[in-house]
């Protein structure tokens, strides 16, 4: 038996961060400073480009020929209290944790379920954390792994270069098989084929794929893992303001909790 994710899972406290421009003017007259690219050093001036691993469902993936999910919907709404246009890049996830996709200018910011951790904050700049997120463990239904003990001698699922592949290979028996794949969509077939006796990877993409009854969740584990948007390490410092003060009106006006309760509330 799976539990809902609670809204306490998101994090409840951005700080209300001030937009700074250059010179005086009106919050209109920052904003269109702003939106020209040369106050935010886009990579597009009036347009926020955004890098993902996509698909990470609920989090990242293309529905009737459109990213959406959490975080798409989230920059979206960021995009247009920039007055910027919004543009997606499907990235792989492990150059983008690294920073490198960041650092070569393909992207203003990654918007990927990313966990912030003190590795990846020697490379990349985060805004201010938005979603508290667990692992899990994922299993067939009639599966006889509860524990991550039952793994002796299986093998476990996880997607490379992740916060779960980590607790995996920290956590799980000497003798149990860890096997990375580039991504979800890669992991599930894996579990689907009998490939892999289990998943382990955040909880709020696994239990997408408990919806239709096959699969169920065997485990949860607390990890205290944060999300955060991330931006290049050097030259992101007027963007990543922009976007924190841009999450915490979110906050402020309810539209946070509208999108939240789109992709987690009935769960």
């Amino acid at each position: 038996m799976f539990s809902k994710i609670s809204k306490s899972l998101a994090v409840m406290a951005i700080g209300t961060l001030a937009l700074t421009a250059c010179g005086g003017g009106s919050e209109s007259e920052e904003g269109g400073e702003a939106a020209g690219g040369s106050e935010l050093n886009l990579v597009s001036p009036g347009t926020l480009t955004v890098c993902s691993d996509i698909p990470y469902e609920p989090f990242e993936y293309e529905e009737n020929g459109e990213y959406v999910g959490f975080d798409m919907d989230l920059m979206r709404e960021i995009a247009t209290g920039l007055d910027l246009e919004l543009s997606v890049q499907d990235v792989g996830f492990d150059g983008l944790q690294s920073g490198a996709v960041l650092a070569a200018g393909q992207c203003d910011v990654g918007a990927s379920a990313m966990t912030i951790t003190p590795d990846r904050e020697e490379n990349l700049t985060f805004a201010d954390p938005y979603y508290d997120s667990l692992q899990s463990l994922l299993v067939p239904a009639d599966s006889d792994v509860a524990t991550l003990e039952d793994l002796a001698g299986k093998s476990v699922g996880v997607q490379q270069g992740t916060t779960g592949e980590q607790y995996a290979r920290d956590n799980v028996p000497a003798d149990t098989e860890v096997v990375a794949f580039p991504s979800d969509a890669e992991l599930y077939a894996a579990l689907q084929a009998g490939n892999v006796a289990a998943i382990l990877q955040d909880l709020p993409v696994n239990l997408n794929h408990t919806q239709e009854g096959e699969y169920t969740i065997a485990a949860e584990f607390e990890t205290d893992e944060q999300y955060g948007f991330a931006f290049p390490k050097e030259g992101s410092e007027a963007l990543v303001e922009a976007v924190n003060t841009e999450l915490a009106e979110l906050r402020d006006n309810g539209t946070y909790d509208e999108i939240y309760n789109t992709y987690f509330e009935e769960q």
